[in-house]
Parts: structure tokens; sequence; C-alpha cells
């Protein structure tokens, strides 16, 4: 994968103009950016034309980390272009999105994600969507579903988070944001220092060898995720991740809120394997879930088996 550091002047659809290094986009298709009340978003499209607008939609929302961005769901998003429409965001901070010096919430990725849906219906009609959000964006999503449940029309959870640890039922949408951790972290002394340890290609190989649960892990995700993180902003939205900010102490009561299908799959190898309070949502009438001999990111492992079980979801739905 060729990329530069070479910064270029590029032009969202409102014809704003913005300077972005030239990282390559993170999956095939059309790239569009829209100018939302969280910042300009970059979007992805394929596998569409202008007579096939009565095949249903598939948005698919990659996780949060240190090296987020659409590249995490590459293998489903060009999977799925095969067959139907497919689009893909780059959430706020991370990927060809605005990485300004802002507050990166679990507020503001839910409303990314409204704006992502948006974007899809602008371009197919106001049809209801099949959505998929990875890990930590698992919570975004529900969220986004829970306040506008019509957009859509199943929901797709891979390795969601909010089923650890210590439950997280609180009745009000706070977050476990610690501002003293944010301050620390951000501390002009070592600031930029830390993130470029942080995000070091040998740490970012060792986080995704948990993420896999093994040291077979994807290497060209390697290389993007490094090259991701090293572009201007990239240490932003990190920091409120790392601090808290974006996991809701509300989100059981959000899962058990929703009504709408739901496709719930997680791996058993790897860091994130704890899920003690799915028996929260089991056995619900409209929650399907599945466990894979995987990691967290199955789809790049054994793709054909969660693609198999995501489109018998589909069809029963």
């Amino acid at each position: 994968m060729s990329v530069s550091s070479t910064e270029t002047l590029e032009t969202s659809k409102t014809g704003r103009a913005y300077t972005r290094s030239n990282l390559a986009n993170p999956v095939a298709g059309t790239r569009t950016d829209i100018t939302t009340k969280v910042g300009r978003l970059a979007t992805y499209s394929l596998g569409f034309a202008a007579n096939e607008d009565n095949v249903r939609p598939l948005l698919l929302v990659h996780s949060v980390n240190a090296a987020g961005s659409a590249f995490e769901i590459k293998t489903l998003y060009d999977h799925y272009a095969k067959y139907r429409p497919v689009h893909a965001v780059d959430l706020p901070g991370f990927g060809q999105s605005d990485r300004d010096d802002r507050e990166y919430t679990a507020r503001i990725m839910t409303d990314a994600v409204h704006a992502a849906i948006a974007r899809v219906q602008e371009v197919h009609g106001p049809q209801p969507i099949d959505v998929i959000g990875l890990s930590l964006s698992c919570e975004f999503v529900a969220r986004a579903a829970a306040e506008n449940p019509g957009a859509f029309n199943t929901l797709g959870l891979i390795s969601p988070t909010g089923f650890e640890g210590k439950a997280r039922d609180e009745r009000v949408p706070t977050t476990r944001g610690q501002s003293w951790l944010l301050g620390t972290l951000r501390f002009k002394l070592w600031d930029s220092g830390f993130f470029k340890l942080l995000t070091a290609k040998p740490v970012i190989r060792k986080f995704l060898e948990k993420a896999w649960g093994s040291k077979n892990i994807d290497e060209s995700m390697l290389e993007y995720d490094y090259h991701t993180t090293h572009q201007p902003g990239a240490r932003y939205a990190p920091y409120y991740f790392v601090s808290g900010f974006m996991f809701s102490k509300d989100i059981l009561t959000i899962y058990e809120s929703l009504r709408l299908p739901v496709w719930m799959a997680h791996g058993t190898r790897g860091d994130f394997v704890d899920y003690r309070h799915k028996s929260r949502v089991a056995g619900r009438s409209n929650w399907t879930i599945v466990k894979f001999d995987a990691g967290a990111l199955m789809h790049f492992e054994i793709l054909d088996q969660v693609v198999k079980s995501y489109d018998q979801f589909l069809a029963l739905s």
C-alpha cells in the first residue's frame, strides 16, 4: 500500500476546502465527504447503480481505538458490494474524516451514525436500512437505533462492548469519561510523544494480536493502522477514547430497549471475550446471538462463516 505524507487540498460535498494528508482511502468505491453538525465525515459507497435502488442498502461502522478507520470492516464491505449497495463511514477523528482538536464523545459518534444513515437514505430513498457496528461502535449504532428506529431494518453487532465488566445499566446517558486522565494525556510535555509510542508498529501489532487472539493477524491492517495514526490530528479522538468519554454508562439499558431484529456475533479468543451480561438480552425473540471460534475481528479470519450466519439472520428477519 503506497501512502504519502504529502498534504493536498481537497474539497467536500459543500465546496469547503480543507487540507488532508494523502492517506489512501480505507476501502474502495466512491468517497463522498459530507458536512454535518459533528464535522466533515468521509463516507464510502460501492456495489450499486442507479437502477438498483430497490435493493436494501447496508451501512458498516468501524470500531474506535487508537487506529480506527473503515479499513476495519473492509472484508465485509468488499463481500457485500457484490450483492447489494454497501456503505461505510470514517467516524469523527478517524480515517479521512475531520480530526480537529475538539471533544469526542459517545454523543458525537452517535450523531455521526445518524448523519451516515441520512447520507445512505439520500442516495437510496427514505427506506429503513441494515446497519452493522463493530466493537465500541456497536454502542453508537444501538443508541442511534433507539433514537430513530424507523431508519433501521435490522441491527448487526460484531464483538460489541457493553456486556463486559460491571453492568453499565444506568438510566441516564452519561459516559465513563475521566477529565483528569484526559488532561494527563494532553499535557504538553508528553502529548505528542506518548501517542507516537502508542502507535509504533510493534505496539499496534501487539494490540492486533490481542484482538485476534493469535499472531496470525492481517498484515495489511497493520500497515493501514500505522499510516492512519501518523496523520495530522490523529491523537485527538483516541485520547477521548482512552479517557472513557465514548463508553456510555447506560448502554445495557439501550440494548434492552431495542425492539428491531438484532444479530450479535462474538468470538472466543483474544482479550475481548467478556460477555457476562449478554444474558440480559439472550433469549429475546428479536435477538440472535452467535459465537465463533475466532477473535474480535472474526470477519478477517472466518469471513465465510460470519456472512453465512448474518445472511441466515436477514432471511428470517
